[in-house]
């Protein structure tokens, strides 16, 4: 059993000071006003886009819309997270150990969500175009929720086992103190980063996988059609566009180096990774199905027609 002494020593020597963040309340304004502005952006499409999905029923019932929308929740929920322990940070806003690991485990498992849910619609697609009379029978919205369900509860997994370490390893009392909560804040031992970073790497990995395969799949369909407005065409520059945000969450993975950083600037540098590697990809989601997408294009234009 360690003793609570280290992990005290631990929180002093990763907690920031008020004297590491040098930055004028100016300068810190306009960092969170960007911030808020990007997020309340997001939020706004992302409800227009729930709206059109809840609203229209034979959406409702399609599977690749189903994911979609199990996607825009799930980053919703994600950024949330995100945003609260971004601000909190930056107001220097100490929390109870319970609370922050609820927050950084909810945000992890949500991080991880997100390529599961790029896998399982990049599979969906690849049964559409290659197996078009099977599609029907194999993904209905019945195996859509299953989909899902399975994808929490892979993720939820490596968190359990991160927290089954934590408490057979640590004392009670550390459950007790406060912390500046930040995702670095509760990985005390070696076991729980390597449970990270190994869960990480697989799923990444695999997902990648999943969508090269999924991609090699469809563009032969699409090099038979050799029409560039086919079907197949317009799946493989989907699958392209997920696997470039495949590529911008893998990138996110800088902000667990980038923010041991604890110089004057380390604000700017935990708001700039949130908004470049956590906003950001998770923007394309709305962008590659709202826009591109011909169901909600045409009820996103239909309802700014009728507001006008």
């Amino acid at each position: 059993m360690m003793n609570v002494t280290i992990f005290n020593t631990f929180i002093n020597e990763t907690s920031i000071s008020s004297n590491s963040i040098q930055l004028s309340e100016n300068a810190k304004i306009v960092f969170i006003g960007v911030i808020i502005f990007c997020f309340c952006f997001f939020i706004y499409f992302i409800l227009v886009l729930l709206m059109i999905y809840f609203t229209t029923p034979h959406v409702r019932e399609n599977a690749r819309y189903i994911l979609f929308a199990h996607m825009l929740i799930n980053d919703t929920v994600h950024l949330s997270l995100g945003l609260f322990l971004c601000l909190g940070f930056g107001f220097l806003l100490y929390i109870p150990v319970p609370i922050c690991y609820i927050l950084v485990t909810c945000a992890t498992v949500t991080f991880k969500i997100t390529p599961y849910n790029l896998a399982i619609m990049a599979l969906e697609r690849y049964v559409a175009i290659c197996f078009p009379l099977r599609h029907i029978m194999l993904c209905t919205a019945q195996r859509s929720y299953f989909a899902i369900a399975a994808m929490w509860f892979v993720g939820c997994l490596p968190n359990f086992a991160d927290f089954i370490v934590l408490i057979s390893s640590v004392e009670v009392k550390y459950f007790s103190q406060n912390l500046l909560c930040k995702r670095q804040s509760v990985l005390l031992l070696p076991a729980q980063n390597t449970i990270q970073l190994s869960t990480l790497t697989v799923s990444f990995i695999l997902v990648s996988l999943v969508i090269l395969f999924t991609y090699i799949k469809v563009m032969l369909i699409a090099q038979k059609t050799g029409s560039g407005k086919s079907s197949a065409s317009k799946a493989g520059r989907t699958l392209i566009l997920h696997a470039f945000q495949l590529f911008l969450s893998l990138l996110s993975l800088i902000s667990s180096f980038s923010e041991t950083y604890r110089g004057d600037y380390s604000f700017i540098v935990v708001m700039l990774n949130f908004l470049l590697f956590t906003c950001v990809p998770r923007l394309l989601s709305p962008l590659i199905y709202g826009i591109r997408d011909e169901v909600f294009s045409k009820s996103i234009s239909k309802m700014y027609s009728t507001i006008k």
